[in-house]
């Protein structure tokens, strides 16, 4: 069994956007590429409207990252026009769960379609505890929505209607890692013990004032989370946390 495990973190690539830059796409292929990630999590918002020629695009986009395995969730933006029927035409479900190494990453959809608002709900909770309550490894749970409000996004409209009661239950079956995107900048907390870390757009120039287009490195073992953040213009990277892991 591997003993570390790399994550790379991307969200909010909105392929079909005016915002949308070439350039930064070609910057994120390269660097994950070159970090030869054991896994691939992209937190949503792949496409811009929805629709089918976007999902096409969507995928000839991640086509390029040369990895084993992979795990998309479904953003609010890809939900729109009955988008979520082709993701799961094209990804095959919208809770998939991976286990690599000592880790586990199960993947949520708090979209609500056509809206851009967030809601996990009963079902997803049943999943999430069948898939975690067993796993003794370092458990992950990645999802569009932020959970936590975020600085600097302006007024909160967006987190799930029941974030308190799915932090409630992360908490309770002590997941270590919440990965998600939504709103463009990145951040993270700390609470309960968890780390929840926000992806800022990978892809776009959709930005808040001086924030930078950004995915996230993770490098995890059993004893250990590291999280690197990647400037996708400069591709310089800043460690934003090296979080010990209790037994």
């Amino acid at each position: 069994m591997k003993e570390k495990v790399v994550i790379a973190h991307v969200s909010d690539v909105h392929v079909t956007s005016q915002y949308f830059s070439r350039e930064l796409e070609k910057n994120v292929v390269n660097e994950v590429n070159r970090a030869k990630p054991d896994l691939l999590v992209v937190t949503g918002d792949l496409t811009n409207e929805g629709y089918l020629h976007e999902y096409r695009e969507a995928q000839s986009f991640l086509d390029q990252f040369k990895v084993e395995r992979m795990l998309v969730v479904l953003g609010n933006h890809d939900s729109r026009n009955a988008g979520y029927i082709i993701f799961e035409e094209i990804f095959g479900t919208r809770y998939p769960s991976v286990e690599v190494g000592p880790v586990k990453v199960v993947g949520v959809d708090s979209t609500e379609p056509d809206l851009d608002d967030g809601h996990v709900g009963r079902l997803a909770y049943r999943i999430i505890e069948n898939e975690l309550k067993d796993f003794s490894g370092v458990k992950v749970v990645a999802l569009h929505h932020h959970l936590v409000p975020v600085p600097g996004t302006g007024r909160e409209r967006n987190i799930p209607s029941d974030s308190g009661d799915f932090l409630k239950l992360l908490s309770d079956l002590n997941v270590h890692l919440i990965l998600c995107g939504h709103k463009h900048v990145p951040w993270l907390w700390r609470l309960n013990g968890m780390l929840i870390i926000n992806a800022g757009t990978a892809t776009t120039l959709r930005l808040k004032a001086h924030t930078p287009p950004s995915f996230n490195l993770l490098t995890i073992s059993r004893r250990q989370i590291v999280a690197e953040r990647v400037n996708s213009e400069t591709l310089e990277r800043q460690q934003i946390c090296s979080v010990h892991i209790e037994a």
